[in-house]
């Protein structure tokens, strides 16, 4: 039986593995042939030598080099794009067109190319001379970085080509990703891509590696490893925490997305001007790629009005109508029941769904459940639990008082939205509960649903615990996403011919700060 080979120190081999594994195709339910290896500790021991090398000759290298490989990768990927897209909808299930070859790709390739801006541009790095004081500091590589990817994205959070990838890679660090075991194949394609341009750019040969998969044990010792600068990871809240106990113990910082249930409220005004609309918005965002988004809406807070009814009703139908598309693996369906019936339990009904879908594959009914908002006081936290997939909770609202009672319950999310009157009847709820639900989200939205993330450097796709492990940063939105895997160096008094170039007085830089006769100026 063939084994993929693992990426180690700019070569293709044999992984010292300890048994092997399949994707799936989960629109068939059925195993992939290419076998992966699940590698024991040598492989990242090997690799974490190699990327500690590679760390060391990357702070020497000029920034162009770097953007020319992150610019070469996105060229490469464009190159090779039906290869990579079919290896994807194989292993996802998820549509060639327009998900991933129209829309998932090209976000990916842009990220790759905002992030070549940025290191030429050199903002991120916030460079500051205290020309009085001879005192200057700026952001510099912090070393290794480790990046999961997680089972959602196979492009645009991959670990060997999405947003942490492309942060770490522009902060000039070296990168060893972690491949999601549902989508390996596609991992390699892209590594094979990047492999390429490290060549073509001149980089070390250890700035992109890639493994498989590790055991459980392995992962923890290779996150709080010594050699490790920081680790990026997106994944369920139970894979995070362990990883993040793991490295914060070892002094390690990392970044985690992990869970959200994403509010949408739905105050009156709205829903009387155009509960129609506002049903349809709401359906097509929740069963967005099979509910499988991390910004998909969970919890919907709906004031109870004469349009409720009926638009409770229009989302069952469509829920009912639409026909159940594939998830990404038996594991996420199998989590996903549980986690229904893990509502139910806690009180909420059961509107529609609520079990496995006919079809091929692992499909799951599109679900609806319902509460009230005394139920939901009532077990806060069972009733605003995660459910990965095709399913959402309604719950009805009887007053303000109410809602705002809620949003004091709720835990840290990526987002949340509040849909109001295009007149100004909502204005005054509006201003008592934006400020209740800002404290609770990373990304506040009007009048549009969450699931779309912008590749922007305005862009914060980050929030609160336990969202994320850090309510300051962001894994999309360059440049800000890239300071998470860097470290601020300060220089007191050194030489002038010993400092970076970013520091010395000769630069001409409009991002620099500088203190010049007691007053900073930018530039």
């Amino acid at each position: 039986m063939d084994v993929a080979q693992v990426l180690i120190d700019g070569k293709w081999r044999t992984a010292d593995a300890e048994g092997t594994f399949h994707a799936e195709n989960p629109a068939k339910g059925e195993p992939l042939p290419i076998a992966f290896p699940t590698s024991r500790w040598s492989d990242c021991d090997a690799a974490l030598t190699a990327a500690t090398k590679a760390a060391a000759e990357l702070r020497t290298i000029a920034p162009a080099k770097i953007a020319t490989f992150l610019d070469a990768y996105a060229a490469n990927i464009e190159a090779a794009a039906d290869s990579i897209v079919a290896a994807a909808a194989e292993e996802t299930a998820l549509p060639v067109k327009p998900r991933l070859k129209d829309v998932e790709l090209p976000r990916t390739t842009n990220q790759l190319r905002q992030a070549a801006a940025a290191v030429r541009e050199e903002s991120w790095r916030h460079a500051t001379l205290d020309l009085e004081k001879n005192i200057r500091s700026c952001f510099a590589p912090i070393g290794p970085v480790v990046v999961f990817g997680p089972n959602n994205f196979p492009f645009a959070f991959n670990g060997v080509s999405g947003g942490d990838f492309a942060a770490a890679i522009a902060a000039g660090n070296p990168v060893i990703a972690k491949a999601h075991p549902l989508h390996p194949n596609t991992t390699r394609l892209l590594a094979e891509q990047a492999l390429k341009a490290v060549e073509s750019s001149g980089l070390p040969p250890a700035t992109v590696q890639l493994i498989y998969n590790v055991s459980n044990e392995n992962g923890l010792k290779l996150v709080s490893d010594p050699r490790v600068g920081a680790v990026g990871f997106t994944g369920s809240r139970n894979a995070g925490l362990h990883l993040k106990r793991a490295a914060e113990d070892a002094g390690k910082p990392i970044y985690l997305e992990m869970s959200s249930i994403n509010p949408v409220i739905f105050l009156p005004g709205a829903l009387a001007e155009r509960s129609e609309q506002l049903a349809q918005e709401l359906v097509d965002s929740v069963l967005a790629g099979t509910g499988q988004f991390c910004t998909s809406p969970n919890l919907v807070l709906a004031f109870e009005t004469p349009q409720t009814e009926p638009f409770l009703a229009q989302i069952a139908k469509s829920f009912t109508e639409r026909p159940a598309q594939p998830l990404l693996s038996a594991a996420g369906r199998k989590q996903l029941h549980q986690g229904v019936s893990a509502l139910t339990s806690a009180g909420a009904q059961l509107v529609t769904g609520g079990d496995n879908a006919a079809g091929e594959g692992y499909r799951y009914s599109n679900t609806l459940l319902r509460a009230t908002a005394a139920q939901f006081l009532a077990a806060p936290h069972d009733l605003q639990r995660e459910i990965f997939g095709n399913a959402t909770l309604a719950v009805v609202i009887s007053t303000q008082k109410e809602l705002e009672s809620i949003l004091n319950l709720l835990e840290g999310n990526l987002t949340g939205t509040i849909y109001s009157a295009k007149s100004s009847a909502d204005d005054a709820s509006y201003d008592d509960i934006a400020p209740l639900l800002r404290e609770k989200v990373g990304r506040l939205l009007n009048d549009k649903m969450p699931t779309g993330v912008a590749v922007s450097p305005a862009m914060n796709h980050g929030g609160p615990y336990p969202s994320t492990s850090h309510p300051g940063s962001t894994s999309v939105g360059i440049p800000a996403s890239i300071t998470r895997f860097a470290k601020l160096e300060c220089y007191d008094a050194v030489r002038p011919e010993r400092l970076p170039a970013i520091l010395k007085d000769t630069i001409e830089n409009s991002t620099t700060w500088r203190s010049i006769n007691g007053t900073w100026v930018k530039g």
